[in-house]
């Protein structure tokens, strides 16, 4: 009887103890430079604390007036496979059909990948995507740095 007394009590203890602990006023101190480092961060897009506006509709951009940078887009993986040689091959055909429309190749081991395009939106990549199927074999829309005009 006396054990499981020790044994409530101690219980009980514990208990008061966990409740104080629940209790109280978390106070946050900030430095004044945070929010200046964030506002940096957010104008030049590294890890912007803000949503970058999108236009959903298609904005034409003079190529000769237009600054050219790097945004998160879409690209079509037109080829993968270890062929160095296949992987130019296949760059130097779309070429030809696709001469206004920039391609890539890069090497990820044990693999070459040719990628095409820089399209902003999904829609876009997935149009031509659709369009190079009856072309190309295994062809996918990867996310990732593309470059446009702004």
């Amino acid at each position: 009887m006396l054990y499981k007394g020790l044994i409530f009590g101690f219980i009980l203890i514990g208990l008061a103890q966990i409740s104080k602990a629940q209790s109280g006023i978390v106070e946050v101190e900030k430095d004044s430079l945070i929010n200046l480092l964030q506002e940096f961060r957010a104008e030049n897009g590294i890890n912007p604390t803000t949503a970058r506006m999108i236009s959903l509709g298609s904005k034409v951009v003079d190529k000769k007036s237009g600054k050219r940078v790097k945004v998160r887009g879409f690209r079509v993986q037109i080829f993968s496979g270890s062929s160095r040689s296949d992987a130019y091959a296949v760059q130097s055909r779309f070429q030809t059909s696709y001469k206004d429309i920039g391609s890539y190749v890069t090497y990820d081991e044990p693999n070459y990948r040719v990628k095409v395009g820089d399209f902003r939106s999904r829609s876009e990549a997935t149009n031509f995507m659709r369009e190079l199927r009856s072309q190309y074999s295994n062809v996918f829309v990867f996310t990732e740095d593309v470059w446009a005009y702004e």
